[in-house]
C-alpha cells in the first residue's frame, strides 16, 4: 500500500472527488514507489500572470508557473515592472517536498542590482546566503524556523496563492461540493520573506464568499482575510482556488490574474 505524508494524511479527511486538483497536487502527493511513476513528466496545476497596480495604474506584472510530480512541488515567477517606471526584473525559484515542506528557495534580482538570495533547511532550522553584488562576498543567516515555513516574498503574489492553499488544506473541510472553513476563527501560519530577510507570522481566516466585479465581470469567490505585521491584506480565489485578485490597502497595492 502506498504511504501518505504527513499533511496528506491530515488533509485525506477533507478531499473528495470534487475537490480541486491543485490543492491536492500541490500540498498532499501520496508517496509514489515505482521508478515509471517517480519519472513521470510534472504536471502543471496553475500558471498565468497577475497584473500589478498602485493606485490604478499599472506597475508591474507578475508572470508563474506551479508545477508538481511525484517529488514535490515547483513554483516558478518573474516579475517586470512596466515601461515607464524604472526598471526592475526579478525571479523566485521555490521547491517543496512532497509533504509542502520547503526544499529549496531561489530570490534572483536582475535589474537594476543583481543581488541574489537562496535558502534551504538544515536540520531544525533554515539558512539563506545572499550576496548584494556578484562581486561581494556571501553572508549567512540562519533562521529557527521548520522547513514547514511558508516562503512569502516580495513582489511575488504566487507565493500569496500558496498560502492560500496550504490555509485551505490544513484548516479547512469539503463537504457537498462546497469548501467549509471555520468563520472567525484564524490560522497562525508561519512566513519567511527571503528579500527582505525577515520572518513574521500571518494570521489567515476564512470570510466567506462575496460577489465582487473583476474586469467589469460579476463573479463570486472565496474570500481571505490575513493579517500581517505589515498590514492586513484579501485574497479572493475562485471556486478552482485559483487567486483572482489580491488588495493590499497599505500600499495601495491591487493585484489581478490577467
Amino acid at each position: 500500500m502506498q504511504s501518505r505524508t504527513w499533511l496528506a494524511r491530515r488533509f485525506s479527511r477533507v478531499a473528495d472527488r470534487t475537490l480541486p486538483f491543485l490543492v491536492l497536487a500541490l500540498l498532499c502527493p501520496l508517496g509514489l514507489s515505482t521508478a515509471s511513476e517517480k519519472a513521470a513528466p510534472a504536471t502543471v496545476v496553475d500558471s498565468g500572470a497577475f497584473g500589478v497596480f498602485v493606485g490604478g495604474r499599472r506597475v508591474a506584472t507578475e508572470t508563474f508557473s506551479i508545477r508538481q510530480d511525484a517529488n514535490g512541488s515547483f513554483i516558478k515567477s518573474e516579475f517586470k515592472t512596466e515601461s515607464g517606471t524604472e526598471k526592475a526584473v526579478q525571479s523566485s525559484d521555490l521547491q517543496l517536498t512532497a509533504a509542502g515542506e520547503l526544499k529549496s528557495y531561489q530570490w534572483k534580482e536582475s535589474t537594476p542590482g543583481q543581488a541574489e538570495a537562496t535558502v534551504v533547511p538544515s536540520q531544525d532550522f533554515l539558512t539563506e546566503r545572499f550576496t548584494k553584488t556578484p562581486e561581494a562576498k556571501p553572508q549567512e543567516q540562519p533562521f529557527l524556523l521548520p522547513a514547514a515555513t511558508s516562503i512569502l516574498d516580495d513582489y511575488f503574489y504566487v507565493h500569496r496563492e500558496v498560502l492560500a492553499w496550504k490555509y485551505l488544506a490544513t484548516s479547512c473541510k469539503h463537504e457537498n461540493g462546497q469548501i467549509e472553513c471555520p468563520l472567525k476563527q484564524a490560522a497562525q501560519i508561519g512566513t519567511l520573506n527571503a528579500h527582505a530577510r525577515q520572518s513574521m507570522p500571518v494570521s489567515v481566516q476564512y470570510f466567506g464568499r462575496e460577489k465582487l466585479a473583476i474586469r467589469g465581470v460579476q463573479r463570486e469567490l472565496i474570500r481571505l482575510d490575513i493579517k500581517t505585521e505589515v498590514g492586513d491584506w484579501t485574497m479572493w480565489l475562485d471556486d478552482q482556488l485559483k487567486l483572482q485578485r489580491f488588495l493590499d490597502p497599505t500600499t495601495n497595492t491591487e493585484v489581478v490574474r490577467d
